[in-house]
């Protein structure tokens, strides 16, 4: 089992149970005591956990959104092949609004290098695209970033958004379902999600298989807004139906 691995198992068992201990983690991935304490202490320090003496509890209430630093390794062959197929549909000279969340920062690896004009939204993908080779040209926009996700919000991330039109927009989802549309965790990115729509001729969606049926709290709009949803061969076969019928494009890699 390998590092990345393990501690999606960790955190995951820590979440279920709401706490666990040092013994009890070391009996699920076959690892040392001594190699799970320092696990623990690890995600802990991403703010995935809270460390106690001899376990861990959760931080995560039921619905809250799971930290960036555990989604960053879940699902990680999916988000990679999904980000493949969204930069495939982009063509050279377009401009590009790129939402923040794991998926569209594997989008954003891509784009770099590429003859695109690029406004990412997360500090992350900022990064990555910051010392671009030519022929990528980066826009930076305003914002404060979520602490621990480096996504960009509040009044600075909306005005940069209204003043600028994109040909494509890539739309991170926290939850899309024919039923209840796009929803996201947080009341303020999903202000900017919404922006992020206005402000684009075409919108991507690129959500792996565990986003579609999921609803969080804050809506953003129907899923009719999507004009592409970009998935992974687990999302649920009636729920892509339902949005296929309702008249977004579906790619499946």
């Amino acid at each position: 089992m390998s590092t990345a691995e393990r501690h999606r198992l960790i955190a995951q068992a820590v979440q279920d149970a709401g706490a666990a201990t040092v013994a009890e983690l070391a009996d699920l991935t076959g690892a040392s005591e001594m190699t799970i304490r320092r696990d623990l202490d690890h995600l802990a320090a991403q703010g995935v956990l809270e460390r106690f003496r001899g376990g861990a509890r959760t931080l995560l209430l039921r619905g809250d959104e799971p930290p960036f630093a555990l989604r960053a390794h879940e699902a990680v062959d999916a988000k990679r092949r999904i980000a493949a197929e969204v930069a495939s549909l982009i063509t050279d000279g377009e401009t590009v609004l790129l939402d923040s969340g794991t998926t569209c920062l594997e989008v954003a690896r891509l784009l770099r290098g590429r003859q695109v004009t690029v406004m990412p939204l997360s500090l992350q993908a900022i990064a990555v695209l910051g010392d671009a080779p030519e022929p990528t040209s980066l826009l930076v926009p305003g914002g404060r970033p979520r602490p621990g996700e480096g996504a960009l919000t509040g009044p600075l991330t909306l005005a940069s958004l209204s003043a600028l039109r994109f040909d494509t927009a890539v739309l991170g989802c926290c939850g899309l379902s024919a039923a209840d549309g796009v929803t996201a965790y947080d009341l303020d990115e999903a202000a900017v999600k919404k922006a992020v729509i206005a402000s684009a001729r075409r919108v991507i969606a690129a959500a792996d298989g565990t986003k579609l049926g999921r609803t969080a709290h804050a809506y953003v709009g129907p899923s009719t807004l999507v004009h592409i949803l970009v998935t992974d061969t687990s999302a649920p076969a009636h729920e892509t139906t339902a949005l296929e019928s309702s008249g977004t494009t579906l790619r499946t890699v």
